[in-house]
């Protein structure tokens, strides 16, 4: 195989503002590509600072393993992500860039899309939601009435948090979904939880900080909505800790190293009994492909990615007022435009 990379930085069309006043202007993403013959898979993983990875420091370590990731006889890509997550310990953002680039690459030498290979039906996909980062009132309602949508994903964690979702409230019948990114104490969480129920709210996301499993016993007893796992689910070993913590988990591809681990963690929480959500982590329309591949295994889809940015490095993905719909025919189902 031959490996080709390239950085990017992806302007988003709204400064995006989570708990804790992080903001961000532009989304940092590594792209790589894999080579075998006359097929080419392209795989993505952006940077987050929250988990101190950089787009420089994936880069640098392909450079130092460059001759490894290359000399891999290709088989399956799941023996190629075990080698992958020993080549790179500690760094799963890249290895999921490359596990997905190697499942493309796998799928268009198969002539099959990603869903196809494993044997999933395209029918029953849930509807992608789309997320109003925290900021003003006003600009949270200016944002939502913008892009009209059946379900919003709130960002919240703030003083005004039940009075943003009173002001949305008045414009729109829309569901509702509710990431509070760790930002509520025990306290807060069974406070506002109840109120948020009255006001449509469809599940919450991540109430509070990702090691407070004892807070989050108490309140998955007493809580009258679900409640989603994201920082306190990042990889397999995570998903049975969050049984009688959590009624789901929201899986993040760039977080768990991979598509390769992600189909297990699904598998894992099926047997749990936990609901399955997948989330963006603001990926353009190569990662967001990679999610939309495994629609059909999931109850919850945050994807909308592609619908934050205002530039993108790939076609081939259609929603059509939250449904998603692949265009392409054989890998991720997409054509890369860089």
């Amino acid at each position: 195989m031959k490996l080709y990379y390239s950085k990017h930085e992806l302007p988003f069309q709204y400064p995006f503002t989570i708990s804790n006043g992080r903001t961000k202007t532009h989304q940092p993403t590594l792209v790589v590509a894999l080579q075998l013959g006359n097929f080419m898979g392209f795989g993505e993983a952006p940077a987050i600072t929250y988990y101190n990875i950089t787009v420089d420091e994936m880069i640098a370590d392909m450079e130092a393993k460059k001759p490894f990731i290359e000399k891999f006889a290709l088989t399956e890509p799941q023996r190629y992500w075990h080698y992958l997550h020993h080549l790179f310990p500690k760094n799963p953002f890249l290895v999921c860039a490359l596990d997905m680039a190697c499942w493309d690459l796998f799928g268009k030498m198969k002539g099959k899309l990603l869903y196809e290979l494993w044997e999933t039906t395209w029918e029953n996909t849930p509807l992608t939601d789309y997320t109003i980062g925290i900021d003003t009132i006003e600009k949270m309602v200016e944002k939502m009435q913008a892009k009209p949508w059946p379900i919003y994903k709130i960002k919240l964690g703030t003083d005004e948090d039940i009075a943003i979702m009173q002001a949305l409230r008045q414009h729109t019948n829309a569901r509702f979904r509710i990431d509070a990114n760790a930002g509520w104490t025990l306290q807060e969480a069974l406070h506002k939880i109840p109120l948020l129920k009255d006001l449509g709210v469809e599940y919450i996301e991540q109430p509070l900080e990702k090691d407070n499993w004892d807070g989050m016993k108490i309140l998955y007893e007493q809580s009258p909505l679900p409640l989603f796992a994201d920082e306190s689910c990042v990889f397999e070993q995570d998903v049975e800790k969050c049984a009688g913590h959590f009624h789901g988990i929201n899986i993040k591809l760039t977080k768990c190293s991979g598509i390769t681990p992600a189909l297990r963690m699904i598998e894992q929480a099926r047997k749990l009994g936990l609901e399955i959500m997948m989330g963006s982590m603001n990926e353009c329309t190569i990662g967001s492909a990679a999610i939309a591949n495994f629609l059909p295994q999931l109850d919850h889809v945050d994807m909308d990615g592609p619908l934050l940015q205002t530039e993108d490095l790939a076609t081939g993905i259609e929603f059509n007022f939250g449904e998603v719909r692949l265009l392409g025919k054989a890998g991720l189902g997409i054509q890369v435009t860089i």
